[in-house]
């Protein structure tokens, strides 16, 4: 059974989702490759051979859009800055490692991504908050797509323009929003309550629809996301404090949070351990980087193990850079490249079984009060199809 997209599904799902324009025939797929430091793997290697084969049938599809590879050298971790070169690759000469690439090759990234009108990227290491920062100085639009694997394919195949919707309902509820209460409950009888500070900040929609130039989001998409308020401006101090415990295996670790900023990990384990030894080390990786608000799980889809999706199933909040999204931790913010991360903890039971979110409740501008969801699930009304 092929598990991958045909070249008319390809060509029907990026017509969707970046409704070209004329002169905009050319989209360009993006991988990284292993090096001598990152090492390869099953999972990479096999991302690869499916971006390969998207634009072999993307180019054999008549009257579709004409399809590039383009390759570069890994960032070495999610959402670091992406190197300053790349290459323009026959997808039948797509090299095992970047230490095979030929350096009179090379090209600047920026002139890549600038003649690209359109960009997908599936690829290792995320490329989503370096690729949002190029496309509003650039103008080209891209969903990237970190740690695809072919059992997201059917999530590709989903209604967007439903899940636009929600999205759109769910942005619009953050943008108006001043404050988020959020409380959990761990093992039945252990609760935490956090409250994040909306005030300042605009929030963002990841629907699957990328119309606009200068628009980078996920695909799969479906979220509704917002950067919490981190206190920069003078004379105004963040409100975000509380505590978030966060499930790694059977452990717990809690995260006690003042300032939008968790300062500590409690817990006797050896996760906790380390995420306070990385605490000490990289402050920035403690900033409240994003409440997201996932609208697939709704409709049926299961974790996969890749955040990619697995964050679009649900609540989910996440740590370290913030800029890409409109906030002000960023590169340099952290002690070196490889230290720049975004990561996303997704509360939902088949990935945090021990955590239940109990409530989420948006305090309005106008002085109102929305309960957003119950145990899990969004309490909201959805608006309909026309």
């Amino acid at each position: 059974m092929d598990l991958n997209l045909s070249g008319a599904e390809l060509q029907s799902l990026f017509e969707r989702v970046f409704l070209p324009r004329p002169g905009e025939g050319t989209i360009s797929v993006l991988v990284d490759l292993p090096d001598f430091e990152v090492g390869d793997e099953p999972e990479w290697l096999h991302r690869r051979v499916i971006a390969s084969e998207w634009v072999r049938r993307l180019n054999a599809n008549p009257g579709g859009l004409h399809a590039r590879l383009v390759a570069y050298r890994n960032a070495r971790r999610n959402n670091a800055d992406l190197p300053s070169t790349a290459w323009w690759i026959d997808d039948d000469e797509l090299p095992d490692s970047a230490d095979d690439l030929d350096p009179a090759d090379a090209v600047p990234f920026d002139e890549v991504l600038g003649r690209s009108p359109l960009v997908v990227a599936p690829t290792q290491f995320s490329a989503t908050a370096p690729l949002k920062l190029a496309a509003r100085r650039l103008g080209f639009r891209g969903a990237t797509m970190p740690g695809f694997t072919p059992a997201m394919v059917p999530a590709l195949r989903l209604d967007y323009g439903e899940i636009n919707r929600r999205v759109r309902c769910l942005t619009d509820l953050l943008d108006r929003a001043v404050e988020a209460d959020i409380d959990f409950r761990v093992d039945e009888d252990e609760a935490h309550a956090l409250k994040l500070d909306l005030r300042h900040r605009t929030a963002h929609a990841s629907g699957g629809l990328f119309p606009e130039p200068g628009q980078v989001g996920n695909l799969p998409s479906g979220e509704a996301y917002i950067v919490p308020y981190e206190g920069e401006l003078a004379g105004d101090p963040t409100r975000t404090e509380g505590s978030i415990p966060v499930q790694f295996d059977n452990e717990i670790v809690v995260y006690p949070i003042s300032g939008n900023r968790a300062f500590a990990a409690d817990g006797a384990g050896p996760f906790a351990r380390r995420e306070g030894d990385l605490l000490a080390a990289e402050p920035a990786y403690g900033n409240l980087a994003e409440l997201g608000l996932g609208v697939l799980g709704d409709f049926g889809v299961a974790p996969t193990g890749e955040i990619l999706l697995d964050e679009k199933l649900g609540l989910h909040i996440a740590f370290g850079r913030s800029d890409h999204f409109g906030g002000q931790v960023g590169a340099k913010d952290f002690s070196r490249p490889e230290a720049v991360v975004h990561i996303d903890r997704v509360y939902v039971p088949a990935m945090q079984p021990r955590i239940v979110v109990v409530r989420v409740e948006l305090s309005m501008d106008d002085g109102s009060r929305v309960p957003l969801m119950q145990d899990g699930r969004y309490v909201i009304e959805f608006p309909r199809a026309p």
